[in-house]
């Protein structure tokens, strides 16, 4: 696992952050692999209707643009 690229994300996690806690939630990186950046959103986040936007439209457009080895955002909550 290559650290350089799970601190860019944690870096680029960290600048979404603040909004996401404006509205009462939070995302906790998860792990990377083969080109998937796995998160998993928190607080008011977790069951929010606009999950999956908030991850495809703010999370991944900006962890695809700003680190080019993440290719895609899962958010591992809808997996359980």
């Amino acid at each position: 696992m290559d650290n350089n690229i799970n601190n860019k994300i944690i870096e680029v996690i960290d600048k979404v952050r603040p909004y996401l806690r404006h509205d009462g939630g939070d995302v906790e990186f998860v792990s990377f692999e083969d080109g998937i950046c796995y998160v998993k959103l928190q607080g008011a986040c977790a069951g929010c209707m606009f999950a999956d936007m908030t991850i495809s439209n703010t999370i991944e457009e900006i962890l695809t643009s700003e680190v080019p080895e993440v290719i895609k955002v899962i958010n591992v909550s809808e997996e359980a």
